[in-house]
C-alpha cells in the first residue's frame, strides 16, 4: 500500500499536481513508519523533498532531503545517500549558493565513485540501476565548477565523467587507483562537511529517535539517544540554522577566498602533467557539451588548466556534427564547410594557448556526439588539422597509460582478412547485412610484404578461436573485416570473422592482448541511424576493451571507407611505423601522404600511392585520395607512442 501511494504521488508530482502528490506521499510515509520500513521512509522523504523543490518550497525541501539522507546513512544505502546529496546540491544551485552546491555535488560524485569501486558486489539489476542514473550529477558539478572558474577541479570531474559514461555503456568498468579517490575537497569544504555531519545530521537523528515510541527502541538506539541528548544544545534541525552558524559562515567565506587563488593541486593532476611532459609537446583537450554552450578545457604540462567557453548551443553543435558526418561519407561531398565551422568552435578559441604550449600532439577526450567525428579533419580555412597536429583519442586520462614508450623493435604482426564477407546477422532488433571486402585480401598480403614476420589468416581460417589462441604472441594485430559499433548495448556491437561467426564487444575483454602494442580494425564502422547520435560511448568502448584486455592502443574507423582508400592508408601507416615513427605520428604522416599524394612523407621511396588490383593482382596508381573521406575515418585510441 505504501509503495503504491508513493508511486501515485510521484506520478502526480511529474504532472505538476503538487498538492495531491504531497497528500499521497504523506500517507505513504505514515504507512512506512507504521510498519518500520526505514528504507521506504527515506525514499518517500526524498520524493516529498523533490515535490517541494518543484513547487519552489526550497527550505522545506532541504529539510526533507536532510531527513532522507540521515536514514539512508543509517541503513547503509550509498546510492540513496549519493542521490540525495545531489538533490541537496541542486537546491543550493537554484538558490545561487554555489559553494555549497559544489560541495554537495562533490560528495555525491565521491559516493558514486565508492560504489563503482566495488559494484561487483551488487546484483546485475542494481548495477544497471546505478549506471543509468548518475551521469547528470557529474555534468552538473563540472558545469558549476567551470562557471566559478575552478578549472582544475572541473578537469578532474570531466575525467570521472568519461569513466562514468563508459561504465554506463559497458556496465562494470572498474575504478582505478587514479579514479577511485574521487574529487578532492578544499580544507574549508572538509570543515563544513565535518560540521554538517556533527551539527545537522546528528540533530535530525535525535529528532527521529524522539519521534519513536521509547519502548520500541533497541539498547543501541537508547545509548545513541542519551549521547545526542547530551549534545542537544549544539545540534540543529534545519539547514537555515546550520548555514547561519558562525563557524559554517566563516568556512564559506574562507572557501570563496581560497578557491579564487586556485591553489588546490591534487596528486592526480601532477601525475597527469608529468605524463604529458613525457609525450613531448603534448596537450590534453577536454570538451564538455552543455545545453547553452561548449566548454573547452585544455591541460598543458607546465601551467594550470585553461578554460575557454564557446557560445554555441548543443542543438547547433549537433547539427554541425551531423552535417560534417554527411560531408565525410562521400568523396564528392562538401566536408570543408562544416569542418571550418567546427574548427571555429573547437580549435580557434585555443589557438593562442596551443601555440604558447608548443603543442604538436593533442590527446583528445571527446564528449558526447563529438566522438562521431575526427578531430584531425577539422579545417582552419587553409589546412586540415592533420597537417598541424597528431591526435590521440583517450577514454579518460585516469584509465589510460599514454606515456609508456612502445616496444616496436619487433614488428611481428598477425594480419587477418574477411574478403568473402557477405554475411547477415540479426542482433537485438537490428538486421545487419555485409558485403564482400575484396581489397582486404590484397591489404593483408601487402602488409605481409611491408612488415616482416607477418602471419596471415584469410576467410575461413580467420575464426574467433584462431584469433583468441594467437593474439597473445603478436605486438601488432590487424583485422581487415566488418565490425559495427552500435549505440545501445555492448552486446550489439561486434566484429565479423571470415568463417561467418561474430564476437561482441563484451566478449573481447576475454582476449589476451598483454603483448599487443596496437590492434587495428580496418573495415569497421560506427552504425548510426539518422540524427540519433547517441553519446559515442560505443566507439571509445571498443578502445577501452582492447586496452582492458592488455593492448596499449587501438585503431578503428568512424565510417566504412572504400576498400582502396583503406588499403592505401593502412599501407602508408605501417610503412611509417616500420620507419620508426610513433603510432600517433605514423597515422598523421599516413593522413598527410594521402592528402598530398606523396608517400615520401612516410619514408616510402616510390613517392606515388599504388594499390594492388583485386582483378589482376598488379599494382595500379591510386586516384586522388585527398578528401577526408579516405584519410580521416581512422582514429587512434590509447597510447600514441
Amino acid at each position: 500500500e505504501a509503495v503504491a501511494l508513493a508511486s501515485i504521488g510521484n506520478v502526480q508530482r511529474s504532472l505538476g499536481a503538487y498538492g495531491e502528490a504531497s497528500e499521497n506521499l504523506a500517507q505513504a510515509l505514515s504507512t512506512f513508519q507504521q510498519i518500520g520500513n526505514r528504507s521506504g521512509q527515506a525514499v518517500t522523504l526524498s520524493m516529498i523533498g523533490s515535490t517541494r523543490r518543484d513547487a519552489n518550497q526550497y527550505a522545506l525541501a532541504l529539510n526533507n532531503f536532510q531527513q532522507a539522507l540521515s536514514i539512508f546513512q543509517e541503513v547503509g544505502s550509498r546510492q540513496g545517500e549519493a542521490d540525495t546529496l545531489a538533490d541537496i546540491g541542486s537546491i543550493f544551485e537554484i538558490l545561487e549558493e554555489f559553494e555549497l552546491a559544489i560541495l554537495f555535488f562533490k560528495q555525491s560524485v565521491n559516493r558514486y565513485e565508492e560504489i563503482r569501486s566495488d559494484i561487483r558486489g551488487l546484483s546485475i539489476d542494481q548495477q544497471q540501476s546505478f549506471t543509468s542514473t548518475v551521469e547528470d550529477t557529474y555534468r552538473q558539478l563540472a558545469d558549476l565548477l567551470l562557471q566559478q572558474n575552478r578549472v582544475l577541479e572541473a578537469q578532474r570531474v570531466l575525467d570521472l565523467l568519461k569513466v562514468q559514461e563508459l561504465d554506463d555503456y559497458l556496465r562494470g568498468v572498474r575504478s582505478t587507483a587514479d579514479s577511485q579517490t574521487g574529487v578532492d575537497y578544499w580544507q574549508p569544504e572538509q570543515r563544513i562537511l565535518d560540521l554538517y555531519q556533527y551539527l545537522l545530521l546528528a540533530g535530525t537523528e535525535l529528532q527521529e529517535l524522539r519521534d519513536q515510541d521509547y519502548n520500541d527502541l533497541s539498547p543501541e538506539q537508547i545509548t545513541r539517544l542519551n549521547t545526542l541528548s547530551d549534545k542537544e544544545s549544539q545540534l540543529f534541525n534545519s539547514f537555515s540554522d546550520f548555514i547561519a552558524y558562525p563557524e559554517v559562515a566563516a568556512a564559506l567565506t574562507q572557501l570563496q577566498q581560497t578557491t579564487d587563488s586556485q591553489s588546490l593541486e591534487p596528486q592526480q593532476f601532477r601525475q597527469l602533467q608529468n605524463n604529458l611532459a613525457k609525450l613531448d609537446n603534448a596537450v590534453l583537450l577536454y570538451p564538455l557539451i552543455l545545453e547553452d554552450r561548449l566548454e573547452l578545457v585544455l591541460v598543458t604540462p607546465n601551467s594550470p588548466p585553461i578554460r575557454r567557453p564557446v557560445e554555441v548551443t548543443s542543438a547547433e553543435l549537433n547539427a554541425a556534427i551531423v552535417a560534417f558526418r554527411q560531408g565525410l561519407q562521400s568523396p564528392t561531398a562538401d566536408a570543408n564547410t562544416p569542418a571550418q565551422q567546427l574548427h571555429q568552435w573547437l580549435i580557434a578559441p585555443l589557438e593562442e594557448d596551443l601555440a604558447a604550449a608548443g603543442a604538436e600532439t593533442i590527446v583528445y577526450a571527446p564528449d558526447g556526439a563529438l566522438r562521431y567525428i575526427p578531430l584531425a579533419a577539422l579545417h582552419d580555412g587553409t589546412d586540415w588539422l592533420a597537417s598541424r597536429y597528431q591526435v590521440t583519442h583517450i577514454t579518460a586520462a585516469s584509465l589510460t597509460d599514454f606515456s609508456t614508450p612502445a616496444n616496436l623493435d619487433n614488428l611481428r604482426m598477425l594480419a587477418a582478412a574477411c574478403a568473402a564477407c557477405s554475411f547477415t546477422f540479426e542482433v537485438g532488433d537490428r538486421q545487419f547485412s555485409f558485403s564482400d571486402l575484396p581489397f582486404t585480401k590484397s591489404e593483408v598480403e601487402t602488409l605481409a610484404n611491408t612488415v616482416p614476420g607477418t602471419d596471415t589468416l584469410i576467410d575461413h581460417t580467420f575464426s574467433p578461436t584462431e584469433i583468441r589462441n594467437r593474439v597473445g604472441s603478436y605486438p601488432l594485430i590487424h583485422l581487415a573485416t566488418h565490425a559495427a559499433f552500435v549505440p545501445g548495448q555492448p552486446e550489439e556491437s561486434f566484429i565479423v570473422f571470415g568463417n561467418g561467426e561474430r564476437v561482441n564487444l563484451k566478449e573481447v575483454e576475454g582476449w589476451n592482448l598483454s603483448n599487443a602494442e596496437l590492434v587495428v580494425l580496418s573495415a569497421c564502422e560506427t552504425g548510426l541511424g539518422g540524427r540519433d547520435l547517441g553519446n559515442g560511448a560505443e566507439i571509445l568502448g571498443f578502445g577501452y576493451q582492447m586496452q582492458n584486455a592488455g593492448a596499449k592502443a587501438a585503431i578503428a574507423s568512424l565510417w566504412q571507407v572504400s576498400d582502396g582508400g583503406t588499403q592505401a592508408l593502412m599501407n602508408a601507416f605501417y610503412t611509417a611505423l616500420s620507419n620508426g615513427y610513433s603510432k600517433a605520428e605514423a597515422l598523421q604522416r599516413a593522413q598527410q601522404a594521402l592528402i598530398e599524394g606523396d608517400l615520401s612523407l612516410v619514408g616510402d621511396t616510390r613517392g606515388t600511392i599504388q594499390l594492388i588490383s583485386t582483378d589482376a593482382g598488379e599494382p595500379i596508381t591510386a586516384d586522388n585520395l585527398s578528401h577526408p573521406y579516405y584519410w580521416a575515418p581512422f582514429i587512434l585510441i590509447g597510447n600514441g607512442l
